[in-house]
């Protein structure tokens, strides 16, 4: 790849100090065993489709731009049967996708292009480009397995949100540690609704069946997603920003009202209820709002 080494969790073909860091780091693996057991209504899942059909449709507008037979030998694009759409060489581009240049004219994440050029659109449009099919593919089945789930219990605005200011904390960590490489994906999003799925358990944890079998569950997946993000070439840092931003704005947007609440529409006088929530959630409320401000 012309001017950058491509990452993915094995590793990359390097060709000088710029990388583009896979923030994705590959598929991610989702739990059946994520339940709770609620008289709520499911919501119909519709923005998780859509985040789909918008990143796919940002690549292949990336890969448009692209044009690889355009700056390349007849033979060395791959693909080239698709024209303007074949993939960059193999050594240059493992994943099957564009060029490091043509990422960072697009906005990929560099630390130099937000802090000293002070293009601070780059920590949201990096998270909608991939370094290639296998990226894009590895992060959108996450988001369906993830995703779709987290929508129908919580709906499209609590959803979305998470998924939009994870995906830009995730990109604030990394521009702040990664100061040689670029980096795109989504994987700071899809981290931080990991990580909302996490402080979702804590902070509903009394009205869960099998307590401690979702906690072990969830955990495992987890510490395995980010063990895989200390392979080399993957950016870590976006994954621990996007999942500590989730995990903090669960505590706020994901909070359950007690077993009996919604039962008496809203009005518990046969429960002697006194409040919509725990104690402890209005805690974890309050100290998120001050941590994920700091």
């Amino acid at each position: 790849m012309a001017g950058g080494d491509i990452e993915n969790r094995g590793g990359g073909a390097k060709r000088n100090s710029n990388s583009i860091n896979d923030s994705s780091g590959g598929s991610y693996i989702s739990s059946s065993t994520y339940m709770i057991d609620d008289t709520e209504p499911q919501w119909t899942s519709w923005l998780v489709p859509v985040f789909l059909v918008a990143n796919v449709a940002v690549f292949v507008v990336v890969m448009y731009v692209n044009n690889c037979p355009k700056h390349k030998l007849v033979g060395k694009c791959v693909a080239r049967f698709l024209g303007r759409f074949s993939f960059e060489p193999l050594r240059e581009n493992p994943l099957f996708g564009p060029s490091s240049s043509t990422l960072k004219k697009l906005g990929a994440l560099e630390w130099t292009k937000v802090v000293i050029n002070h293009q601070g659109w780059r920590l949201i449009t990096c998270i909608w480009l991939h370094a290639g099919v296998i990226h894009l593919l590895a992060n959108m089945l996450s988001l369906i397995f993830i995703g779709i789930r987290l929508e129908q219990q919580f709906g499209f605005v609590r959803i979305g949100i998470l998924y939009l200011v994870s995906g830009f904390g995730g990109s604030v960590l990394s521009s702040l540690f990664i100061h040689n490489n670029i980096s795109v994906g989504a994987s700071g999003a899809l981290f931080g609704l990991l990580g909302a799925m996490l402080s979702e358990l804590i902070t509903n944890w009394t009205i869960y069946t099998n307590k401690a079998s979702a906690l072990l569950t969830l955990v495992v997946i987890i510490v395995i997603n980010l063990a895989i993000g200390i392979l080399p070439h993957v950016d870590n840092f976006t994954h621990t920003g996007g999942f500590l931003t989730g995990f903090l704005l669960g505590f706020i947007l994901l909070p359950r009202p007690q077993l009996g609440w919604l039962e008496h529409g809203n009005i518990p006088v046969r429960t002697g209820l006194k409040s919509k929530y725990k104690p402890h959630q209005y805690v974890l409320w309050v100290a998120s709002i001050v941590l994920l401000v700091v």
